[in-house]
């Protein structure tokens, strides 16, 4: 019967990234197991550039992603987000501005016509 599959070998999991057309981003096109680098290399050639699908393919081993869990603000940047005003409050205040000071001007010129 022999030996169970992959017993005594140690296999690593790639995540392959391709490039459909130069100048595009790339994206995750899935991930596999194998052995080492050049396997995983004629692999992904194999299977993500064969019929010239891909313009450009990377392959990184699963645990030399790492993840970026927590975006505190440490430079407090919210005046570059939109959310950081409150929008409506300043609009409705321009807006009274705006109002007082037509009223303002067509009082003044009522009150030089009456004066002329």
């Amino acid at each position: 019967m022999g030996a169970p599959r992959g017993a005594g070998r140690s296999s690593v999991i790639w995540e392959v990234f391709r490039q459909e057309r130069a100048g595009q981003a790339f994206e995750h096109a899935g991930s596999f197991e194998a052995p080492d680098e050049r396997f995983a290399e004629f692999y992904a050639r194999e299977f993500y550039g064969r019929r010239n699908e891909s313009q450009a393919v990377w392959i990184v081993p699963r645990d030399a992603i790492h993840a970026i869990e927590d975006f505190g603000d440490e430079l407090d940047r919210s005046y570059r987000r939109v959310d950081g005003y409150s929008l409506k409050v300043r609009l409705r205040e321009a807006r009274q501005r705006a109002s007082r000071e037509k009223s303002d001007s067509l009082t003044r010129r009522t009150f030089r016509e009456e004066v002329s």
